[in-house]
């Protein structure tokens, strides 16, 4: 994500800067849940008119080279040109109580909405760098792709002290890799979302597993289109790609059949009882009503 032209903060591309920022220290690799990015999202919709951009705390877990985000909320803050404010009491206050829930899950950094790493940035991060010392804080930055001119997106980062002797608003943002994470139960819900022409209800796991089924059978159709390309020279082949092919292909697809028409008929019973559930709750209506 590019600065804004008022940004005082320095940014270096991870390769520019090597282990010279953190020597001895590995640059952690973030993995973030879509619950966690949802979140975000839902609290920069609610924000107030006067607010630019929204805050927050990263909760999850880490260990050596990788921090795991797996929930987040919301702290209260204000920006004004000359000074920010942090609301610290409510930012304990609420991870004591998510902390009761889940005593696993530690403060990993703060979030934030908009693509500018300012003064401000800064001392946001000193602040929670004493929040998960020893260890560094994650800085997640979520462009909503409102402003003109920017695409949304996602990009995690790291701090260090700039200077000999260095102050809390000076310091480096070092971008890290960032991967989002998800379950395959997950996926269903996911694509339901992401999808343009999304329907208004959820889909049932009937059409769910239609849906797979398309998705698979245009995938090998276009497995298809490209073998029959190469056998007719019109493409050149792809060594990796024939033996990836071959792999997929030899593998053992036993019992592949019975799984797929036992969770078929587990699917249409759970159907059949849903619907004779609804008949018998109208029916009864009727009968009160008649009584």
């Amino acid at each position: 994500m590019p600065l804004g032209s008022s940004s005082s903060a320095i940014y270096l591309q991870t390769s520019a800067l090597g282990s010279s920022a953190n020597p001895g220290r590995a640059l952690p690799t973030v993995t973030v849940h879509p619950v966690a990015l949802f979140s975000i999202l839902d609290h920069f919709l609610r924000r107030t008119d006067s607010q630019d951009r929204v805050i927050g705390t990263l909760i999850g877990t880490r260990n050596e080279n990788e921090v795991e985000v797996r929930n987040c909320f919301a702290v209260l803050h204000s920006e004004t040109s000359e000074q920010v404010a942090v609301d610290i009491e409510y930012h304990h206050s609420m991870f004591e109580l998510h902390h009761r829930v889940n005593p696993k899950e530690v403060i990993v950094g703060w979030y934030s909405t908009g693509s500018n790493l300012n003064t401000y940035s800064a001392l946001i991060q000193n602040f929670y760098s004493q929040e998960t010392a020893p260890h560094q804080a994650v800085h997640l930055a979520m462009e909503t792709g409102l402003q003109e001119g920017t695409q949304v997106g996602v990009k995690a980062y790291v701090s260090s002290p700039l200077g000999v002797y260095p102050k809390a608003e000076n310091c480096v943002f070092i971008p890290i890799p960032l991967e989002l994470r998800f379950r395959e139960a997950e996926r269903s819900t996911l694509d339901l979302l992401t999808s343009p022409h999304s329907p208004l209800a959820p889909l049932t796991d009937l059409d769910v597993l239609s849906e797979t089924l398309q998705s698979v059978s245009a995938m090998i159709d276009r497995v298809l289109a490209y073998v029959r390309s190469v056998l007719a020279g019109e493409v050149e082949g792809d060594a990796a790609v024939g033996r990836y092919l071959l792999d997929t292909l030899n593998t053992s697809v036993k019992g592949m059949d019975s799984g797929l028409n036992s969770h078929l008929q587990d699917t249409l019973m759970v159907s059949y009882l849903a619907n004779l559930v609804r008949s018998q709750v109208e029916v009864s209506s009727r009968l009160a009503l008649v009584t």
